[in-house]
């Protein structure tokens, strides 16, 4: 029966009724603190990604890959702060640096031994980065590399893509957001050689960046193809077009990035998420030349303030992350757990006939409805929509917490049990629904 018949279309609505009950009365005192909060906040969020229907649960504690509700329901963390948490919760390297830094003095109001360590370490892992600065954010990371970009090119447009995101006043997803910062921007299908090439050259005297996630990360977990990539490479190169790559995400695909399994070298590069060890974080990095115009020791100098920059907690706790617990051999290992979790995930769903698939790239996935090869951002229809929310839906009340939107990253606090539980819970839950889907 086709799935979007009739019968099947009123079964995956009362499937979905049912789950959003039981979740309901799974998480009480949640929907009670979400009630409370939409009196002070819009819709009780300060954060748009954290909600999701028909309410976000309230954690109240983590510890290592597992999360505690404010109901006291325990949960393996498959989010994993949407990427950024990478070194699962409390690790006690992690701890020990924030308490030295708390002990030592929050703000300090002056460089401190920290930063230059973090600095040092990113400088000695990507090898398209020659010199960093910090911020607070990726946001800020890479409006800082677009400030950067348009000063050196002396150029005014930025070329992104349909479904990226690079933060929230860089948002692409479903076309560019309101609240966009108002830059002249280029926006361009993603994987699209011919006409991504096309518009470099028609632009190219006036285009300072080309911005764009060597994976999209919030656009659905889809990789760019590497000829994609390395068009893009030559074309910029050649007429003297800034290329920055946000690994804000995908940085932790191996130790230096996903540029650096692809081989390719942006020039400059965006970071953020994990690097701060758990605290806020964001940096930009690349080459010499280009850095340079934020050296407050030369003339006519780039202004690059911050309050928080170099706040200790984010450089003690990202030092202590990357250099101590994130090793090059660390690194490779969860690429590769995470490249073993997508090829099990997706054999449940081809052993099954079930319509999905999963997309990404190492330890970061992304789950979708259909079976044909994804090479960009999707829309979906309300009823895969409620698809994606029915499976959701019924992993967490399983126990296994992930995005809604199918947004799926791992930790090094998981164990192979962590794994195959949700592999489990994941084949029992399509299998059971396996008609309407």
């Amino acid at each position: 029966m086709d799935r979007d018949h009739p019968t099947n279309h009123n079964r995956l609505l009362n499937s979905l009724d049912l789950a959003t009950n039981q979740f309901i009365d799974q998480n009480t005192k949640s929907l009670d603190r979400w009630r409370n909060a939409r009196k002070v906040m819009p819709g009780g969020n300060t954060r748009t990604v954290l909600h999701y229907d028909p309410f976000p649960i309230t954690m109240k504690k983590g510890e290592g890959t597992y999360l505690e509700s404010l109901d006291g329901n325990q949960y393996t963390d498959f989010l994993g702060e949407y990427s950024a948490g990478l070194y699962g919760h409390s690790h006690p390297k992690i701890k020990e640096a924030i308490n030295t830094a708390v002990q030592e003095g929050l703000s300090l109001g002056a460089p401190n031994r920290w930063e230059v360590l973090l600095a040092e370490t990113i400088c000695s892992r990507f090898e398209s980065i020659d010199q960093v600065r910090f911020t607070n954010s990726g946001t800020e990371a890479n409006l800082m590399a677009l400030g950067a970009a348009k000063a050196y090119t002396n150029r005014e447009k930025i070329m992104v893509f349909e479904g990226g995101y690079h933060g929230g006043v860089l948002y692409f997803k479903s076309g560019p957001s309101p609240v966009n910062a108002p830059y002249q921007f280029i926006s361009l299908p993603y994987n699209d050689i011919e006409a991504t090439i096309s518009a470099i050259r028609e632009n190219s005297e006036d285009l300072a960046a080309v911005l764009i996630e060597p994976m999209l990360g919030s656009g659905g977990c889809i990789p760019a193809k590497k000829d994609f990539l390395l068009a893009i490479r030559e074309e910029t190169e050649k007429f003297n077009i800034c290329l920055i790559f946000d690994e804000v995400m995908t940085s932790r695909n191996s130790s230096g990035g996903l540029q650096k399994l692809l081989g390719i070298h942006p020039d400059l590069t965006t970071l953020g998420k994990y690097l701060g060890g758990g605290a806020s974080f964001g940096a930009f990095g690349g080459k010499l030349e280009i850095m340079d115009l934020w050296d407050p020791t030369k003339p006519n100098f780039l202004a690059h303030a911050g309050t928080f920059n170099n706040n200790t907690l984010s450089m003690a706790a990202g030092f202590a992350g990357f250099s101590e617990i994130f090793t090059p051999d660390v690194a490779k290992n969860l690429f590769n757990i995470g490249e073993n979790f997508k090829f099990s995930l997706n054999d449940i769903c081809v052993r099954n006939s079930i319509n999905m698939q999963v997309t990404g790239a190492g330890s970061i996935l992304g789950i979708h409805i259909g079976t044909e090869e994804i090479y960009q951002s999707q829309t979906y229809r309300e009823g895969d929509i409620n698809r994606l929310k029915l499976v959701h839906l019924e992993m967490l009340n399983r126990g296994f917490f992930f995005a809604q939107r199918g947004y799926v990253t791992l930790n090094i606090a998981m164990v192979q049990m962590d794994i195959e539980s949700f592999l489990d819970a994941f084949e029992d839950v399509l299998v059971s629904y396996s008609e309407i889907f």
